[in-house]
């Protein structure tokens, strides 16, 4: 049968004799040599103790350092953070303010480009309109009867029937006469106009005034009639002055639409002229008699 090596006997055995050999040491002993022996014990625990503080007050320092130097290094950190953070914005609020510059720019290019498109079609129409100046348009005289006698004899034969007076004078001198290019409506068959071009301005505008007193036109029995030759601008605008003409008429008020497309009249022994419903409603701020005519059309 195997024995254990360590058995509680054995274990027991050697306590006791542990036990014994402490007592037969203290017995051996003066008690003079115990107390130098307690001391000397005492004496190397304290210095066990003395050694185990400084070495827990070196830690101590080494963590308080480290715990500095961490501190410090967090801080360093958040600085940085900070000053990163500030550029951010800062390189933020450029852009935006950059962005803000290239839309403003692009805002004024814009308005300046419509601005000067809106000025260079108005040169063009002021061109356009003071080339027709003189010019006459005939609507509905049919197109082969220039054939024989042109479109200027057509145009003499006009006067010569509507108007008699007109036709007596001399001086009228008609410059040139053409049927327009294309057709206003290429749906209707009805004829092209024809733009005549009077030498002196004066012919026409007396001409265009008789057709306004007659009324209505003839032309070897068809009805036929005169207006200015003027851009399709000009029209429109000429047109948005006919009720304001109409109801200023009717109050005997001594007015006419200039060419192009401007309203004059008369008041209180002046001529006033307005290129704009606009010019006309700042006028009328000042005139109680005028807004009352015009309320409701301006």
């Amino acid at each position: 049968m195997m024995k254990w090596k360590n058995s509680p006997q054995k274990k027991l055995q050697e306590g006791a004799t542990a036990n014994e050999l402490i007592k037969n040491c203290f017995s051996n002993i003066t008690k003079h040599e115990f107390k130098i022996i307690v001391i000397k014990l005492i004496a190397g625990l304290e210095n066990g103790i003395q050694d185990s503080r400084e070495s827990i007050a070196t830690e101590i320092r080494g963590l308080r350092t480290s715990h500095e130097e961490l501190k410090s290094a967090i801080n360093e950190v958040q600085s940085n953070m900070q000053v990163t953070t500030a550029r951010n914005e800062e390189a933020q609020r450029r852009i935006g303010e950059l962005k803000d510059k290239i839309m403003e720019k692009e805002e004024a290019e814009k308005k300046r480009d419509k601005k000067k498109s809106r000025s260079v079609r108005g040169r063009i129409r002021e061109l356009s309109d003071a080339m027709k100046h003189n010019n006459l348009r005939i609507i509905g005289i049919p197109e082969e009867e220039e054939r024989e006698k042109g479109a200027e004899g057509v145009l003499e034969q006009n006067i010569a029937e509507n108007f008699p007076d007109l036709g007596k004078e001399k001086g009228t001198e008609i410059q040139e006469a053409q049927r327009t290019p294309f057709r206003r409506n290429l749906n209707r068959s009805s004829a092209r106009r024809i733009i005549a071009k009077l030498a002196k301005y004066k012919d026409k505008d007396k001409i265009l005034k008789a057709a306004r007193d007659k009324r209505t036109l003839i032309y070897k029995g068809s009805p036929i009639r005169l207006l200015i030759d003027l851009s399709t601008e000009p029209w429109q605008a000429r047109k948005e002055w006919q009720e304001i003409f109409n109801v200023m008429n009717r109050k005997n008020i001594q007015l006419r639409i200039l060419y192009p497309a401007s309203l004059s009249f008369r008041q209180e022994g002046e001529t006033k002229v307005f290129p704009n419903k606009q010019k006309l409603k700042e006028f009328i701020t000042t005139k109680p008699a005028l807004q009352e005519i015009l309320r409701g059309i301006l």
